[in-house]
């Protein structure tokens, strides 16, 4: 019986959906985390009847045909990228983009990866880099006796040097952007690496041309909302639960039709 194999696939996209949700919950309190979302498309539909087709020798036809769908399938994770809510932290290193961009940070095997997460150091030669120790690009060296370093709203690094009455420019952090954020790939660590589908990243300073401002002392949290994913959480247990009480009924249907004699 076909329904059997129908509600299986209910069942397994629904497991899948409550593994999406379960990752968003997971990461509430992750630095700039954007949440998932579970999009389903139908499976194939096998046709007993066409629409439109001939029913008699005077050219009537059949209105509405007969087609018997197989299913459901997960089609893909889309990721929301609306803003997250942006929270002082008292750490004059720490970053939050407010509007369109990613930070640039350099990867050990010479690729460019993208983050929203802002939280920054210093390693031992002064360069400004990630808690993983990734090299923000372009590099910026911040000297062992600077002082009240400052970032700018566009970027600018600025600090009072060896007693210096002026701050001293060391340099200016860029932003990148993407015509489809959602075509990045996650490859953990708050890293996304740019793809065919998310096209080239546009590079530029913040504050302009439609790029995000930098809030120095701030962190961008996830845009997860707890109430939102807990009533995903229910809509999902219940739509497994009816899948499973499907494939219940049919069995219950092959049993009446087995003791039939």
């Amino acid at each position: 019986m076909k329904a059997l194999y129908i509600a299986s696939t209910g069942m397994g996209a629904q497991e899948r959906n409550v593994e999406v949700i379960s990752n968003n919950i997971a990461n509430m309190r992750t630095t700039g985390y954007k949440r998932q979302r579970a999009e389903f498309q139908d499976l194939l539909y096998q046709s007993y009847r066409r629409a439109g087709s001939a029913t008699s020798d005077a050219g009537t036809q059949v209105p509405v045909g007969i087609e018997i769908g197989s299913g459901v399938r997960l089609a893909a994770t889309a990721r929301v990228t609306t803003q997250g809510s942006v929270a002082p932290t008292e750490k004059e290193l720490d970053l939050a983009i407010r509007g369109e961009g990613y930070l640039m940070v350099g990867l050990p095997d010479g690729r460019t990866a993208y983050t929203r997460d802002g939280t920054l150091e210093r390693d031992a030669q002064g360069m400004l880099v990630t808690v993983d120790g990734y090299q923000i690009q372009p590099g910026i060296v911040i000297p062992g006796d600077a002082r009240s370093v400052s970032i700018s709203r566009d970027g600018m690094v600025e600090a009072f040097i060896n007693g210096d009455a002026q701050p001293v420019q060391l340099g200016q952090i860029q932003l990148a952007r993407f015509a489809n954020k959602g075509g990045l790939e996650s490859m953990g660590d708050n890293l996304f690496l740019e793809t065919p589908a998310s096209g080239e990243a546009q590079i530029g300073i913040a504050d302009n041309e439609g790029m995000g401002s930098l809030l120095q002392g701030y962190l961008e949290g996830a845009n997860v909302n707890a109430v939102t994913e807990m009533a995903d959480l229910i809509a999902a247990q219940r739509a497994y639960e009816m899948n499973a009480r499907v494939i219940s009924g049919a069995d219950q249907m092959l049993q009446a039709a087995a003791q039939l004699r």
